[in-house]
């Protein structure tokens, strides 16, 4: 890390094609509550397990429970800063359609959680979508499948199944731990269920983001919904670099790039694992 580099706080995102496709987004939204310039580690991209490795075409990335992100949120130099933390955990979904058990997928998530509690992260997460994944017809849900996780072989009903059980399980995270656990209202997903509709993006995590400069709103686990009359838009800082995966494997061939990766003008460093 560069030493004249001084982040007022940290932010760790978890999660997959959500926070893959909103990264700029979700990390601008988030300072807007929290502060900058920030240190921001980050496991993300299309199709990410929580706990295995997985790939989308040629590209394949470990789990994130063993990615290098936990060495660097745990490194020596990170403990000097003392910074306050904050956690989003995002796309828990996943790892259904990869075809492990509501038990894993929550032993992983649980395991996240506990690392992120060690630092006195203030810590927010989505639960699954249920109403809208309940909702999928069975034509649309094999549409669905076959198109993002050819592999599998779940029926519906079986999914669903799962899916509840991590919904009960991740809200009973909420016993374990000081956390806010939101579940998106349908009228915010896309077509597909799963994913945040792209004209929709902004405003919902604008209104999720409050959880964290509420102090209420993060100890009752609801999201308090931003003003009607806050209707700017302030322009985001464009990326100064776009981070790269710190590991990945392309057709067989490891690749391994050193982080910090990416940048904002304001001095803000993403590392992406």
């Amino acid at each position: 890390m560069n030493q004249f580099f001084k982040p007022v706080n940290r932010i760790v995102l978890l999660g997959a094609s959500n926070l893959t496709m909103s990264l700029r987004l979700i990390i601008q939204l988030l300072q807007r509550h929290c502060g900058s310039p920030s240190e921001v580690l980050v496991a993300a991209g299309h199709g990410r397990s929580y706990g295995q490795n997985s790939q989308v075409l040629v590209r394949e990335l470990p789990g994130i429970v063993r990615s290098g992100l936990w060495r660097q949120f745990y490194s020596e130099e990170s403990q000097r800063l003392l910074q306050p933390n904050y956690a989003f955990l995002t796309d828990i979904g996943n790892d259904i359609l990869y075809g492990f058990s509501s038990a894993q997928i929550l032993h992983w998530v649980a395991w996240c959680i506990h690392r992120l509690h060690g630092r006195s992260a203030r810590i927010v997460m989505t639960n699954l979508p249920m109403a809208s994944i309940a909702s999928l017809s069975e034509r649309r849900f094999k549409l669905l499948r076959n198109l993002f996780y050819p592999s599998c072989r779940l029926s519906r009903n079986e999914v669903v199944d799962r899916a509840w059980a991590v919904h009960q399980g991740l809200n009973e995270l909420t016993k374990r731990y000081p956390l806010t656990v939101h579940e998106p209202d349908p009228q915010w997903m896309s077509m597909d269920s799963i994913h945040v509709s792209f004209w929709k993006r902004y405003a919902y995590y604008e209104q999720l983001f409050t959880c964290f400069a509420n102090t209420d709103s993060f100890s009752r686990n609801h999201v308090v919904p931003v003003s009607k009359d806050d209707d700017l838009k302030p322009l985001l800082l464009p990326w100064r670099r776009r981070p790269q995966f710190a590991v990945r494997k392309v057709l067989g061939k490891i690749k391994h790039v050193s982080q910090p990766s990416g940048y904002f003008d304001d001095q803000t460093s993403v590392s992406l694992y």
